[in-house]
């Protein structure tokens, strides 16, 4: 059997969402720890007046890739920035693009996605399900492709007791409500949309299941793989221990803790917090494409799903968290801190609000009141 670099060894490899958290730490593993991978062609498109190859020149000047650039410093040779936008008809690409990519790629990695809980459904179905169909339409069409990963989340299924690596049926049928959303307005659609979500919580792991779906019914002869990470965090070890590039999910809740203002919060002390290091995610990612791509002929024919956890194995819960979050911000403080850090995790509602009311908003009208009286603007 081959070995993961040896499997990527003159491989041109496609990434979409590779200016998103996950996306970053996925190229620079792969250009570090495959350093005999061809290319790494991404999907970019155009932000705030700068064009592709000038958001890949940005990115890559980072703190995550020192290390790669130190071991490797012509690696941003091998990436190449395509202008593109998953929501527009053929992905946006134009039609050399297009021949480039169908003839030359082999494996691809779509990463893409919204990942705001609140994101209204129809824009959710456009980023987190067509942009997928558009994707394996595109991956149908790729002479050379030898394995399609496709990242979803292990929440997609939440309304399950158990998950197991498996696709589960749809809540809908995805095409209907595909043709459904064309023709509602979206004032229509925002009220239908508890109704559609059931007993999942947002429309994110809404359309990620229906996302796995489509993949599972479209992806016909492809060698197809699903990942589904749970609530990703700072990195564990590579390519240094701590790397983050946003204050979204846990991170947010850690800063804001930390600075003494986050007080309260509703949760369960039993409840496990599945977080799992970035770093793993990517390390899995990577090698289930090697997985499903050298042993194609020997591995089951059903589609593989890798369900990328800690529960399961090595439960870290919210109590534990509360507890780590409190002593490591006592100890090593913060820079201007609003409060000493003392947050405490309650599922008792009513206990939680009181707390809230006492702990955030009093203290609130305290301080816009005060800063009325000195003559400055309320924050």
């Amino acid at each position: 059997m081959v070995t993961i670099p040896e499997f990527y060894e003159g491989k041109n490899v496609l990434i979409t969402g590779a200016t998103g958290f996950m996306g970053k730490v996925l190229l620079e593993k792969l250009l570090r720890s495959c350093p005999g991978v061809k290319a790494a062609y991404v999907l970019v498109r155009p932000k705030a007046g700068q064009a592709p190859d000038a958001r890949i020149a940005d990115m890559i000047n980072c703190k995550l890739f020192d290390r790669l650039r130190e071991e490797q410093p012509d690696f941003a040779e091998k990436i190449v920035a395509v202008n593109s936008d998953l929501t527009q008809p053929d992905l946006d690409l134009s039609t050399e693009d297009q021949e480039t990519l169908t003839g030359c790629i082999n494996i691809v990695f779509h990463c893409a996605a919204t990942i705001r809980f609140n994101e209204p459904l129809k824009d959710a179905m456009q980023l987190n399900v067509l942009a997928t169909q558009k994707m394996v339409n595109l991956a149908h069409r790729m002479k050379h492709l030898e394995v399609f990963i496709h990242v979803s989340t292990a929440y997609a299924h939440c309304d399950r007791e158990l998950i197991e690596e498996v696709v589960y049926p749809p809540p809908v049928d995805y095409r209907k409500l595909i043709d459904t959303l064309e023709w509602m307005d979206d004032k229509l659609v925002s009220l239908m949309t508890p109704k559609l979500l059931g007993e999942r919580p947002n429309t994110y792991t809404y359309t990620k299941a229906l996302a796995e779906q489509l993949v599972q019914q479209e992806c016909g002869n492809l060698n197809v793989a699903i990942i589904r990470p749970s609530i990703v965090g700072a990195s564990w070890k590579e390519p240094f221990p701590g790397w983050i590039d946003n204050f979204n999910g846990p991170s947010g809740i850690f800063i804001a803790a930390g600075k003494g203002i986050l007080r309260t919060m509703r949760a369960s002390n039993n409840a496990v917090a599945d977080l799992v290091p970035v770093d793993v995610v990517i390390n899995t990612t990577l090698a289930a494409a090697w997985y499903s791509g050298s042993q194609r002929h020997a591995r089951p024919r059903s589609m593989l799903v890798y369900n990328c956890t800690t529960g399961g194995i090595n439960p870290f819960h919210w109590g534990e968290v509360e507890y780590c979050i409190n002593m490591t911000f006592k100890t090593n403080p913060l820079e201007q801190a609003f409060r000493r850090p003392n947050v405490n995790l309650r599922s008792n509602p009513f206990t939680n609000q009181y707390w809230t009311t006492v702990s955030h908003t009093l203290p609130a009208l305290l301080y816009d009141g005060f800063l009325m009286l000195t003559g400055q603007k309320p924050r």
